[in-house]
Protein backbone atom coordinates (compact mmCIF):
# COMPACT_ATOMS: atom_id res chain seq x y z
CA UNK A 1 0.00 0.00 0.00
CA UNK A 2 2.82 2.20 0.72
CA UNK A 3 4.58 1.87 -2.62
CA UNK A 4 0.78 3.17 -4.34
CA UNK A 5 0.72 5.89 -1.76
CA UNK A 6 4.46 7.02 -3.14
CA UNK A 7 3.53 6.44 -6.92
CA UNK A 8 0.43 8.65 -6.41
CA UNK A 9 2.63 11.21 -5.05
CA UNK A 10 4.95 11.20 -7.56
CA UNK A 11 2.86 11.30 -10.77
CA UNK A 12 0.54 13.74 -9.11
CA UNK A 13 3.63 16.43 -8.44
CA UNK A 14 4.94 15.53 -11.91
CA UNK A 15 2.01 15.69 -14.10
CA UNK A 16 0.94 19.14 -12.55
CA UNK A 17 4.43 20.80 -12.10
CA UNK A 18 5.13 19.30 -15.94
CA UNK A 19 2.00 21.57 -17.12
CA UNK A 20 4.54 24.72 -15.62
CA UNK A 21 7.31 23.55 -17.62
CA UNK A 22 5.49 22.82 -21.06
CA UNK A 23 4.35 26.56 -20.37
CA UNK A 24 7.79 27.36 -20.23
CA UNK A 25 8.98 25.50 -23.12
CA UNK A 26 6.18 27.03 -24.94
CA UNK A 27 6.11 30.65 -24.07
CA UNK A 28 9.43 30.90 -23.30
CA UNK A 29 11.41 32.11 -20.09
CA UNK A 30 12.67 35.57 -21.10
CA UNK A 31 10.38 37.34 -18.27
CA UNK A 32 12.41 35.46 -15.36
CA UNK A 33 15.32 38.01 -16.45
CA UNK A 34 13.43 40.72 -14.66
CA UNK A 35 12.97 39.42 -11.07
CA UNK A 36 17.00 37.70 -11.43
CA UNK A 37 18.39 41.24 -12.30
CA UNK A 38 16.16 43.02 -9.34
CA UNK A 39 18.06 40.79 -7.01
CA UNK A 40 21.39 41.25 -8.90
CA UNK A 41 21.52 37.27 -9.76
CA UNK A 42 22.95 36.30 -13.31
CA UNK A 43 20.43 35.63 -15.84
CA UNK A 44 21.44 32.49 -17.36
CA UNK A 45 20.21 31.23 -13.58
CA UNK A 46 16.75 31.70 -16.00
CA UNK A 47 17.66 28.08 -17.88
CA UNK A 48 17.58 26.45 -13.84
CA UNK A 49 13.31 26.66 -14.26
CA UNK A 50 13.84 23.94 -17.37
CA UNK A 51 15.58 21.71 -14.74
CA UNK A 52 13.02 22.33 -12.20
CA UNK A 53 9.73 22.11 -14.03
CA UNK A 54 10.43 20.14 -17.10
CA UNK A 55 13.34 17.70 -16.20
CA UNK A 56 12.54 16.63 -12.75
CA UNK A 57 8.83 15.86 -13.45
CA UNK A 58 10.37 13.67 -16.07
CA UNK A 59 12.59 11.85 -13.56
CA UNK A 60 9.36 11.29 -11.15
CA UNK A 61 7.37 10.25 -13.61
CA UNK A 62 9.35 7.19 -14.88
CA UNK A 63 10.63 6.78 -11.14
CA UNK A 64 14.54 7.71 -11.74
CA UNK A 65 16.65 9.47 -10.01
CA UNK A 66 13.73 10.22 -7.39
CA UNK A 67 15.48 12.30 -4.76
CA UNK A 68 17.88 14.76 -6.69
CA UNK A 69 14.40 15.42 -9.41
CA UNK A 70 12.73 16.32 -5.50
CA UNK A 71 15.75 18.26 -4.72
CA UNK A 72 15.42 20.19 -8.05
CA UNK A 73 11.72 21.12 -7.61
CA UNK A 74 12.54 21.93 -4.06
CA UNK A 75 14.64 24.33 -5.40
CA UNK A 76 12.93 25.90 -8.40
CA UNK A 77 9.82 26.18 -5.85
CA UNK A 78 11.81 28.78 -3.43
CA UNK A 79 13.32 30.54 -6.33
CA UNK A 80 10.05 31.49 -7.64
CA UNK A 81 8.88 32.15 -4.01
CA UNK A 82 11.43 34.54 -3.69
CA UNK A 83 12.00 36.15 -6.97
CA UNK A 84 8.57 35.95 -8.21
CA UNK A 85 6.15 36.18 -5.70
CA UNK A 86 8.33 38.09 -3.76
CA UNK A 87 6.53 40.40 -0.55
CA UNK A 88 2.66 38.13 -1.40
CA UNK A 89 4.57 35.14 -0.18
CA UNK A 90 3.08 35.20 3.45
CA UNK A 91 0.30 37.88 2.66
CA UNK A 92 -3.56 36.33 3.11
CA UNK A 93 -5.31 36.78 -0.23
CA UNK A 94 -8.97 38.75 1.01
CA UNK A 95 -11.62 36.12 -0.60
CA UNK A 96 -9.79 32.81 -0.09
CA UNK A 97 -7.35 33.05 3.18
CA UNK A 98 -4.40 31.82 1.59
CA UNK A 99 -0.69 33.04 1.32
CA UNK A 100 0.47 34.23 -1.96
CA UNK A 101 2.85 31.23 -1.88
CA UNK A 102 0.52 28.73 -0.92
CA UNK A 103 1.08 26.58 -4.64
CA UNK A 104 4.57 26.99 -4.20
CA UNK A 105 5.14 25.37 -0.82
CA UNK A 106 2.13 23.12 -1.53
CA UNK A 107 4.87 21.64 -4.17
CA UNK A 108 8.09 22.34 -1.85
CA UNK A 109 6.11 19.81 0.67
CA UNK A 110 4.88 17.20 -1.51
CA UNK A 111 8.50 17.41 -2.94
CA UNK A 112 10.24 16.84 0.13
CA UNK A 113 7.70 14.35 1.12
CA UNK A 114 9.57 12.41 -2.18
CA UNK A 115 12.51 12.96 -1.42
CA UNK A 116 12.33 11.63 2.03
CA UNK A 117 10.32 8.76 1.03
CA UNK A 118 11.88 7.73 -2.04
CA UNK A 119 9.97 6.30 -5.19
CA UNK A 120 8.71 2.85 -4.24
CA UNK A 121 8.78 0.00 -5.76
CA UNK A 122 6.45 0.90 -8.84
CA UNK A 123 9.37 3.09 -10.52
CA UNK A 124 11.83 2.29 -13.36
CA UNK A 125 14.33 2.19 -10.29
CA UNK A 126 11.99 -0.31 -8.29
CA UNK A 127 12.79 2.11 -5.49
CA UNK A 128 16.54 0.75 -5.37
CA UNK A 129 19.67 2.66 -5.19
CA UNK A 130 21.03 5.37 -2.99
CA UNK A 131 18.83 8.17 -5.50
CA UNK A 132 15.46 6.14 -5.44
Amino acid sequence: MADIGKLILRLTVAILLGFHGVSKMTKGIAWIAGPLQTHHLPTWLSYGVFAGEVLAPLLLLLGILTRPAALLIVIDLAMALFLVVGPRTFALNAQTGSPGGELNFFYIGAALAIFFLGSGRFALSKGQGRWD
